[in-house]
């Protein structure tokens, strides 16, 4: 069987892999290929319009950026020429304490406003996709293993853009292509528990990559539309912290183009979320929304509840038993041995300075391929 050729094989069309293609491609490198388990691009960025009929995209996966503590990721957004603007903090915050009613208290005001893209964060994959050819993405082909052999890395893997939300199918892995080099754009724990190694990774690495939690997997995400933001009529800047729950915190995320919203971190931990049915959930942040907001706030449009948790090509089993934190960039390749050289680590978790970020994914990817090319991006 004739498997296909290329110079690198990117896994992964998250933000890191898609910014690994548009370098690579900006210096000439249009030999690679990026491969996709999920039926879409885009990784932990997802969004979710109000219905069929409003155009309106809400972030269900990272909203916000931060330009001057994020100044190379700040011109990136640049350079794609990507319309920004800042959160909506303006206004009153709501604050609910265990067995009080909840008071209304003035924020804190930041240094620097949390920045937003116009059009959501699906406004950045989707440029950054747009320009990639059709040929060198290919979606739902899910990689599970990496082997050397002489000339190069063989991926394996199958085509499950058939098989609805599963990250393991029964079919064995068949050779998707060969490659010079690979590069990782995925969570190195989603690396170490899902794809096998011939030969297997130095045993110190594998545990590393293993430790690493994945930002967002414990996560969970409560959206609510409106007509309008009526919450900003009262003096209130949609921004509320409670005690009670199940939502501990609470912004405005309603668009300059007039699509009103709020959102909420759960803070439920993912273990006990298991327990609980998404219709007692949703039922459970729509009554907390009246408690914080009034009665206008059940007035809603259209909801949404995004578990992170579970969601397979995000979370694996580890991931439940942690606090959601970010922790410190493992090695991103081995020093020694048969993958040295030909496999390196670029999701944004590899990140030496924004881990989890979607900044970090940018710089981890800037870095690979900076150390591929040898030159300085």
């Amino acid at each position: 069987m004739t498997v296909e050729r290329y110079r690198i094989a990117i896994v992964g069309a998250g933000l890191a892999g898609l910014t690994a293609s548009h370098l690579l491609r900006q210096h000439g490198v249009h030999d690679h290929l990026v491969l996709e388990a999920r039926p879409r691009w885009g990784g932990r960025i997802l969004t979710t319009p109000v219905n069929d009929t409003q155009p309106q995209q809400f972030d269900l996966g990272p909203t916000w950026f931060w330009p001057s503590m994020q100044p190379a990721f700040g011109q990136f957004l640049h350079d794609l020429d990507l319309p920004r603007f800042a959160q909506h903090e303006d206004g009153l915050t709501v604050l609910e304490r265990p067995g009080q009613p909840p008071q209304h208290l003035r924020g804190y005001s930041q240094a620097e406003p949390s920045m937003r893209l116009a059009g959501s964060m699906a406004a950045l994959v989707d440029r950054l996709a747009a320009d990639l050819p059709p040929a060198q993405l290919r979606l739902g082909h899910r990689v599970q293993a990496l082997e050397v052999m002489e000339g190069g890395v063989v991926v394996m893997g199958n085509d499950i853009s058939s098989i609805e939300n599963s990250p393991a199918p029964e079919v064995p892995p068949r050779p998707l292509c060969m490659a010079d080099q690979v590069l990782l754009a995925l969570p190195p724990r989603l690396v170490a528990h899902h794809l096998r190694f011939d030969p297997p990774l130095p045993p110190t690495l594998q545990r590393a990559w293993q430790a690493t939690g994945t930002w967002m997997a414990p996560h969970a995400k409560y959206l609510a539309v409106y007509e309008r933001p009526f919450w900003r009529a009262q003096g209130l800047s949609g921004a509320a912290r409670s005690g009670r729950g199940p939502m501990v915190e609470v912004h405005d995320a309603s668009l300059p183009d007039g699509g009103a919203a709020l959102f909420g971190f759960i803070g439920v931990s993912a273990q006990s979320r298991t327990r609980v049915s998404d219709a007692t959930l949703l039922a459970l942040c729509r009554a907390q929304l009246v408690r914080l907001f009034g009665p206008q706030a059940a007035a809603l449009q259209a909801e949404h509840l995004k578990d992170w948790a579970q969601d397979p090509f995000t979370a694996t089993a580890a991931d439940l038993e942690e606090p959601p934190e970010h922790r410190p960039a493992p090695p991103a390749g081995a020093p020694e041995g048969a993958w040295r050289s030909r496999i390196l680590g670029i999701g944004s978790e590899w990140s030496p300075q924004f881990p989890g970020y979607l900044a970090g994914a940018v710089d981890a990817a800037s870095r690979g391929v900076q150390a591929l090319l040898g030159r300085r991006l």
